[in-house]
């Protein structure tokens, strides 16, 4: 392992002794001079994230617990090089490296790296050494740094050059960092021109002549497109944050690799990076205006707690009962126009063809049933107040809850469709006398099963053939819960008339049912039709949206559902009473 200097250029005043924590640039990425080359260390030959966790160490000694002064809670790739948080420890010694770090008096910083490959090349007369793959392991703190610009910034500390050759060279170099941009051109141009002492006008040909052979090896060369994803996506550092926030609420919950960068922080510690990212100096506010800003000034605070909302409302959704959808098919709507479903018959009975005869001809019988979906939904709001007392129970109280009512709505409707007893578009009843699938006599026994059973079976098509209908769910009120468990109970018999021939039925009990003496057997919807529910085609379950709210004071979010049911054919039900 190699141990290697790296020039220093934390925020201003990023010392935090509540929180105990530091911000540092640790890589500069600029070359070192070594005995006999110069030694380079690639921008992108590092993953952050792998940073994260790894020790903050004394004077690179790891001979001891003692020597290890804190932990990097957080790190990435920022314009001006590898970023990285310390999060000291409790301890007298750690603390006292923090003050001394806040008054400007230790300064030196150093990182400690593995490299997987290294690419050796010349540059004129000098032999570079590039780690294009490598790993940082540790960040030590030192008192005397191999690089002369190795130092921790705290304000007024800094002594800038600010003689007029510095300051003009400063500008020279921007300019050339400009060019780059526009130009598309990498930092390995960048540091070219800048270590040759490029002039602004020697850059500005130089870009021009390797936009060039750019451009002449584009007309020659095919190349792969390649997906690739931006890290500094709002999106993807909201749905990394939010993950974060719900883990909190959730300690079961395993965070991803990505998301371990945001683990234990505060909505305050949220709401500060974000308006860190955006370039905004959050030196000596308060958490109140670090909170009202990040509302109101970025959208990326409002993302992150969508996103922790969102996650907080699916996961209760999906835990929740399911009641009556089980005894329904599932599909989806493409907008919120009534939605058709054809019934077919069976297809026509094949007849004796004679010799040299004519083939008759044959229809299928349709049937079509119609059901539309619609819009539900609400607007919750969680208060400023809430966000800067950090008060994780309420903000994950509220979603949850959330969650449940919708999947009870849904419940609600559905068996409201079974309630209501709908006529269908022959004009009967759902379940009616006309549709043969109704005993009208209550009875909660063997025989009364066996005789809807029996029935079921002998449903016929549209056609007129037999459908061979096969029972699968016994759906009853609570009232019945307890026959019905004795009913479809697997016992172990000693004669042939202790056997049970109803143990394959499924008992679902549904408290929204409440007749007594009244139960439904149903066959499995992915193989008969019957009730049908939909969602908006992409959008199933709840969606939602959040948005920093003007009517009240923190944030706003819309939960929507776009969801219908209806009955789209009747041979697959039967009930009882």
């Amino acid at each position: 392992m190699t141990m290697h200097m790296r020039s220093l250029a934390p925020h201003v005043s990023t010392v935090d002794h509540g929180a105990r924590t530091v911000e540092a640039i640790a890589s500069t990425f600029a070359d070192v001079q070594r005995a006999g080359f110069t030694e380079r260390l690639a921008r992108d030959g590092v993953d952050p994230t792998r940073l994260i966790g790894a020790p903050v160490l004394d004077g690179h000694r790891n001979g001891s617990t003692r020597d290890q002064r804190g932990v990097l809670d957080a790190a990435g790739i920022r314009p001006e090089g590898l970023w990285v948080r310390m999060k000291m420890r409790s301890t007298d010694a750690a603390r006292a490296i923090l003050t001394d770090i806040a008054e400007g008096t230790l300064r030196g910083l150093s990182i400690g790296y593995r490299v997987a490959e290294w690419k050796d090349e010349r540059e004129g007369v000098r032999r570079v050494r590039t780690a294009v793959k490598w790993e940082a392991i540790e960040v030590s703190i030192v008192p005397i740094p191999a690089d002369a610009g190795a130092h921790f910034r705290n304000g007024d500390n800094d002594m800038p050059d600010t003689t007029p050759e510095a300051q003009n060279r400063a500008t020279i170099n921007s300019e050339i960092r400009s060019i780059a941009a526009t130009a598309g051109l990498d930092q390995d141009w960048i540091d070219t021109q800048i270590d040759a002492g490029a002039t602004a006008d020697v850059a500005r040909e130089a870009a021009f002549t390797a936009m060039q052979e750019r451009g002449a090896q584009t007309a020659t060369r095919s190349q792969r497109a390649q997906i690739t994803f931006d890290h500094n996506d709002p999106q993807v550092i909201a749905a990394r944050a939010g993950e974060a926030i719900y883990a909190r609420a959730h300690p079961e919950h395993q965070l991803s690799g990505p998301s371990r960068a945001f683990a234990h922080m505060t909505f305050q510690d949220h709401a500060r990076e974000v308006l860190r990212r955006a370039g905004m100096n959050c030196s000596g506010l308060s958490t109140d205006t670090i909170v009202t800003r990040a509302l109101h000034s970025t959208s990326d605070f409002p993302l992150i707690l969508g996103d922790a909302v969102n996650r907080e409302l699916r996961a209760s959704y999906n835990a929740a009962p399911s009641g009556a959808r089980q005894v329904a098919r599932q599909s989806t709507a493409r907008d919120f126009r009534p939605k058709r479903k054809l019934t077919l018959g069976n297809a026509p009975e094949l007849e004796r063809v004679g010799e040299g005869g004519e083939y008759p001809s044959g229809t299928i019988d349709e049937a079509q049933e119609t059901y539309r979906i619609g819009t539900f939904g609400k607007i919750i709001g969680f208060s400023r107040q809430m966000i800067v007392n950090d008060d994780l129970g309420a903000f994950s109280d509220m979603p949850r809850k959330m969650g449940i009512a919708a999947r009870a709505f849904e419940n609600d409707f559905i068996v409201n469709m079974i309630l209501s007893n709908p006529a269908m578009s022959d004009s009967h009843a759902v379940f009616s006398a006309t549709h043969g699938n109704v005993t009208a006599d209550f009875a909660f026994n063997v025989s009364t099963l066996s005789a809807a059973r029996t029935v079921m079976r002998r449903q016929k098509g549209l056609g007129g053939m037999l459908i061979d209908v096969t029972p699968r769910y016994l759906l009853v009120p609570p009232e019945l819960e307890t026959a019905g468990e004795r009913m479809i109970a697997d016992i172990t018999a000693t004669t042939t008339d202790d056997v049970n021939p109803f143990s394959k039925l499924s008992l679902l009990v549904e408290p929204r049912l409440t007749d007594p003496e009244q139960y439904y057997i149903v066959a499995d919807p992915a193989t008969v039709d019957g009730l049908e529910y939909s969602y908006l085609e992409g959008a199933p379950g709840p969606q939602t949206e959040t948005r920093a709210g003007f009517e009240v004071d923190g944030v706003q979010t819309k939960v929507r559902l776009d969801f219908g049911a209806g009955w789209i054919d009747h041979r697959g039900w039967h009930r009882v009473g």
